[in-house]
C-alpha cells in the first residue's frame, strides 16, 4: 500500500496527543498466543513495541512460551500432562521451561528487537529475585504462586534506555525455580511499577458478552461490571482467569488495562495511538 508524504504526516500528527499522553509513562505489555507463532505477526509487535520505546513510551514486555516448551518436550520424548489448564511441570520440565523461557525465547525476542532498531535487555523472573514464587500445589509440581515482586531490576534497565524483556520464570529463596502464569505475573510486575497501562495480546477480540459472536464486543468496563459479569456466566472459562488478572491489576494499581487481539496486526499501536481502540478495556469504579 502506498501512502503519500501528505497522509504519512497527518497520520502523525493525528497520534501527537497519544504520543504525548504515554510519553515518559510505564506500559506493560503481555505477549502470548498466536502474535507469538507468526512470524508476520511477531515482526509486527516488534515493530510497535520499538515505535513506542522510540517515543518515549517506557515498555517492558513479559511473554510467556508455551507452544515453544511442549515443542521442545516433544522434541526430546518427554510426555506433556496439564490439570485445569495449567501445565504439570516435574524437576526435568522444569529445567526445560526455564532452558527455554529464559534462553530461546527470550533472547530470540531482544535479537528481534535489536534487530528493528531498538535497545532491550532480556531477563527471567530469577535475576535479582524479580519473581519470588512458592508451589502453588504438589500434584502440579514446580508451577508457582507469586509471593513477591521485586521491580529494582525492570527500574534499572529502564534507567539505561532499555526495554525490559522478561521472562515468567520464579524462584524462591531455597534456589527452587518455577513456572509461572505469565498473565498473572504481567498483572502483578504492572501493578508494582504502577503503569500507566497494561496491554495484554491474545488470541481473541477482547471480552464479549456470546463468545462466538465478535459483534458482542465489550469495549468497556469497570471491576464490579467485570465481576457481575462473571456472577451472570457471560464471561466463562478460559476468559475468567484473563478477566481477573485484568481487574487485579487495577486494584494493585495500574491506570487502565487491555485485552486487545494480537492477530491484528498493529494491534498495540492501534490501541494505544488512535482513538479508534481495539478489544476490551478495564478502569476503576467510579
Amino acid at each position: 500500500m502506498n501512502i503519500s508524504n501528505a497522509e504519512r504526516a497527518r497520520i502523525l500528527v493525528h497520534a501527537l496527543p497519544y504520543i504525548q499522553k504515554y510519553t515518559g509513562k510505564i506500559v506493560v505489555i503481555k505477549y502470548g498466543g498466536n502474535a507469538m507463532i507468526n512470524e508476520k505477526l511477531k515482526d509486527s509487535v516488534i515493530r510497535d513495541v520499538v515505535l513506542l520505546s522510540l517515543v518515549g513510551v517506557k515498555v517492558v514486555l513479559v511473554h510467556g512460551g508455551g507452544p515453544e516448551i511442549s515443542e521442545m518436550l516433544e522434541k526430546i520424548g518427554k510426555e506433556v500432562k496439564f490439570v485445569n489448564g495449567l501445565r504439570v511441570t516435574d524437576k526435568e520440565t522444569i529445567d526445560v521451561v526455564q532452558m527455554v523461557l529464559a534462553g530461546k525465547v527470550n533472547k530470540s525476542l531482544v535479537n528481534l528487537i535489536q534487530n528493528c532498531g531498538g535497545k532491550a535487555i532480556g531477563l527471567s523472573g530469577i535475576d535479582g529475585h524479580m519473581i519470588e514464587a512458592k508451589m502453588k500445589n504438589e500434584q502440579l509440581g514446580y508451577v508457582g504462586d507469586i509471593t513477591d515482586i521485586n521491580i529494582a531490576p525492570i527500574l534499572d534497565v529502564i534507567e539505561k534506555g532499555y526495554i525490559p524483556v522478561i521472562s515468567t520464570i520464579g524462584c524462591d529463596k531455597d534456589g527452587n525455580t518455577y513456572n509461572i502464569n505469565a498473565d498473572t505475573a504481567a498483572a502483578r510486575i504492572a501493578g508494582k511499577l504502577h503503569a500507566e497501562s497494561l496491554i495484554s495480546l491474545t488470541d481473541i477480540a477482547g471480552v464479549m458478552r456470546d463468545k462466538d459472536d465478535p459483534a458482542t464486543l465489550i469495549p468497556k468496563m469497570s471491576v464490579k461490571e467485570s465481576e457481575k459479569l462473571i456472577a451472570d456466566g457471560v464471561i466463562v472459562g478460559g476468559m475468567i482467569p484473563k478477566v481477573e488478572c485484568c481487574t487485579n491489576a487495577i486494584k494493585w494499581g495500574v491506570h487502565k488495562v487491555f485485552i486487545i487481539d494480537g492477530r491484528v496486526p498493529h494491534s498495540i499501536l492501534i490501541e494505544t495511538l488512535t482513538d479508534e481502540g481495539i478489544g476490551t478495556m478495564f478502569e476503576g469504579d467510579e
